[in-house]
């Protein structure tokens, strides 16, 4: 005699009282689904690149006002994020003409040669609550070298704000050269920072509620 698998019967008061544990699952499942979301779509106007350098010991501000970002993060799995950078080291505003017209020179950034300046990504690793890192490759002047910043991530409305900073050390990318390479009048040492705002774009729709199985007669 043959022995089969039976399935436990519920009656229709059991059914009734597990309706209402299905129903929450499923309503839990669709809020995640509806909620995730991924920042891709970077908002130039309210992005920013800027510097911090030291000549003879006193700090001297500036920035980079034209760059492209490209961007792609979910704070459900920062380690498959990713984000490229790319700045026009001409639009450079070192405080006044006469240091933007000598950066741009060959012994410092040598932008008729080298115009841009680059970042990709490589890992990106969470380092606590809205804590995170960056590591990728820095390319300037021809020369890549591997850097890491640290960035926090929060929300502002649907967009979300990425503000971080590593340190650069100019002489590792030849960037003042000759005379310039004197660490004692512009040290070495730049702090660069960073503000990435996105928008957010929803990871995954809502699914059209499956219709019910027509009743046959």
């Amino acid at each position: 005699m043959k022995t089969f698998l039976q399935l436990p019967q519920f009656s229709q008061t059991t059914m009734k009282s597990l309706s209402p544990i299905f129903v929450s699952i499923g309503i839990t499942l669709f809020a995640h689904a509806a909620h995730a979301v991924e920042y891709g779509s970077v908002l130039a106007d309210k992005s920013s690149v800027s510097f911090t350098s030291r000549q003879m010991g006193v700090p001297v501000q500036g920035g980079f006002p034209k760059f492209t970002t490209k961007l792609s993060f979910d704070p459900s799995k920062p380690e498959a994020a990713k984000v490229e950078l790319s700045i026009d080291l001409a639009t450079i505003d070192a405080g006044s003409k006469d240091a933007n017209d000598e950066v741009v020179g060959k012994q410092w950034f040598n932008v008729k040669m080298f115009p841009m300046a680059t970042f990709t990504s490589n890992a990106v690793k969470s380092v606590g609550p809205g804590s995170y890192e960056v590591t990728g490759a820095l390319t300037i002047k021809g020369k890549s070298i591997p850097v890491t910043a640290a960035f926090t991530y929060k929300t502002e409305g649907s967009n979300g704000v990425f503000d971080g900073g590593f340190t650069l050390k100019r002489i590792d990318f030849a960037i003042g050269e000759g005379p310039w390479a004197d660490v004692s009048t512009v040290a070495n040492e730049i702090q660069v920072k960073f503000r990435v705002v996105a928008a957010a774009s929803t990871a995954a729709a809502p699914a059209t509620p499956a219709k019910p199985p027509a009743k046959t007669k």
